[in-house]
């Protein structure tokens, strides 16, 4: 992170993943709305744990990018083996990836262990919990002076990370509840989203506010501003395109779920009326048969 292909990047995955939840579960409510139940991850026809490799992979990168591809040295450390401070945001960056990653593979191994427990269900949504939690830790107490323009963009991301958060870990406890899974869904794809909005407002030159300029500080690229009114201006121009953004995606969320409903529950009430008339035939075949057994004539 810190670049523009360091936001852009994990804002189409956080969008991605985000988006595939949402399908997944809106889907699953429409054809099953008595007995669903939200899911952490969703598998594939396929592959059943492709979701989780994907986000193992791309932790992975993000991991090597941050430590390794990234520095100019590629090594993050100093030449007495310390952590210099132009790099203390990458291992802050790193170790969100590596909570990512942790949850992914304990996912997959508790999947694994599924038919022996009970809880694997709550103890893979705790672990999703802690890696949303870890994120939100690191930007929340954030190494680099996330002040003015990228700070205000940094708190409003905090609050979507905070509804991710919060309703993983309400998922524990009711986890057929899908109202908490759709506002997850629909958080992790918010995330995405603002993730892609930061990298190229923050380091567009032309998307800068007026007022606002790029300044090479300690090896990054952040943008100062040249008076208190222009930090103003440009911290409330953030403000009205994060609520522009907000309505986007309340708009954008609820007619997926009106066109999915309209998609997958018709085919669900059609299934039910389809079940339902054999059920009556059978009724009635059963009905034929005992009445002509009634009637049939007795020669004893």
């Amino acid at each position: 992170m810190g670049t523009l292909v360091g936001h852009v990047a994990p804002g189409f995955a956080f969008f991605a993943l985000g988006l595939w939840h949402l399908f997944n579960n809106i889907k699953l409510f429409c054809l099953n709305p008595n007995t669903f139940t939200s899911s952490p991850w969703f598998p594939t026809s396929k592959l059943r744990h492709l979701e989780l490799y994907i986000i193992m992979v791309c932790s992975s990168i993000s991991i090597a990018s941050e430590l390794f591809i990234g520095p100019k040295k590629h090594q993050p450390f100093d030449s007495d083996g310390t952590i210099p401070s132009n790099h203390l945001h990458n291992f802050e960056h790193s170790s969100i990836s590596m909570s990512f990653l942790v949850y992914a593979i304990f996912a997959v191994v508790l999947d694994q262990e599924r038919r022996r427990s009970n809880i694997s269900h709550g103890l893979t949504m705790l672990v999703a919990s802690s890696a949303f939690a870890q994120q939100l830790f690191l930007f929340h107490l954030h190494s680099a002076d996330h002040m003015g323009i990228e700070g205000q963009y940094h708190k409003l991301l905090q609050l979507i990370i905070f509804v991710s958060f919060l309703t993983t870990l309400i998922g524990i406890t009711l986890p057929k509840s899908f109202l908490v899974s759709f506002v997850r869904s629909s958080s992790i794809t918010f995330q995405g989203v603002w993730f892609v909005v930061m990298g190229y407002m923050l380091w567009t030159p032309s998307l800068i506010p007026k007022g606002c300029f790029l300044h090479e500080e300690e090896g990054h690229q952040v943008i100062k501003c040249s008076s208190d009114k222009a930090i103003h201006r440009a911290k409330s121009l953030v403000n009205i395109e994060f609520s522009w953004f907000f309505v986007g995606i309340t708009i954008f969320v609820m007619s997926l779920f009106l066109i999915l409903s309209g998609l997958y529950g018709e085919n669900a009430e059609y299934s039910i009326l389809v079940t339902k008339d054999k059920g009556e035939e059978s009724g009635e075949e059963k009905q034929d048969i005992e009445s002509l057994k009634k009637s049939k004539p007795s020669f004893g």
